[in-house]
């Protein structure tokens, strides 16, 4: 597996990288042999040290797993993040052996592109005529899932929403992580079929 580490905005030295590699490879080891490369990285924001791991399986589902980790010390932010990776992990693995052993999973996709857009100022608010400035764009595909895996991948892609078919209703669903951190779940009666 290849793992690149980076700093931005600071310089990670020898022993830092050698730790991350070696826990990072251990806990990706265990659960996916065949993962293909992981990227770490460190910044400093104030006083925190904020680490960001992203970890590709390898099962070719095309799936990225992420995490953070947010600590005084940057030995501490890593391991922090590399906790919550490897439950992640864990949890993503025995869920693709319980798909397995229930049934073949096929993934019906509908094509769509996804917007990136700035946030509404207050002086744009009386401006009905503009439209918010588009910062980026990408094709997106909206996948069939259970509410239980759209969950899981929300989670594993650390997102605030996920829009998803649903496998049981082939109707469009919305999952997000409320404010009290609570997931909220929108069955909408749009057939898709």
């Amino acid at each position: 597996m290849n793992i690149t580490v980076y700093g931005k905005h600071i310089k990670i030295g020898e022993s830092l990288e050698k730790h991350i590699i070696d826990h990072l490879t251990m806990t990706v080891k265990k659960y996916f042999k065949d993962a293909l490369n992981a990227h770490v990285t460190i910044e400093k924001q104030g006083q925190l040290f904020e680490t960001e791991i992203i970890v590709n399986e390898g099962t070719g589902t095309g799936t990225l797993i992420k995490s953070n980790g947010h600590e005084y010390d940057s030995y501490r932010s890593f391991n922090v993040a590399n906790e919550k990776i490897e439950k992640q992990l864990r949890r993503y693995k025995n869920r693709i052996k319980d798909h397995k052993k229930h049934k073949e999973h096929s993934i019906d996709l509908i094509s769509g592109m996804k917007y990136v857009i700035s946030p509404l100022e207050d002086s744009d608010i009386d401006d009905h005529e503009k439209s918010p400035t588009i910062i980026a764009e990408k094709p997106s595909n909206v996948e069939n899932l259970s509410v239980k895996d759209a969950v899981m991948k929300m989670d594993l892609l650390n997102l605030p929403a996920l829009l998803f078919i649903n496998d049981a209703t082939k109707k469009l669903n919305l999952v997000y992580y409320r404010k009290d951190g609570n997931i909220s779940w929108i069955d909408t009666k749009m057939d898709i079929a």
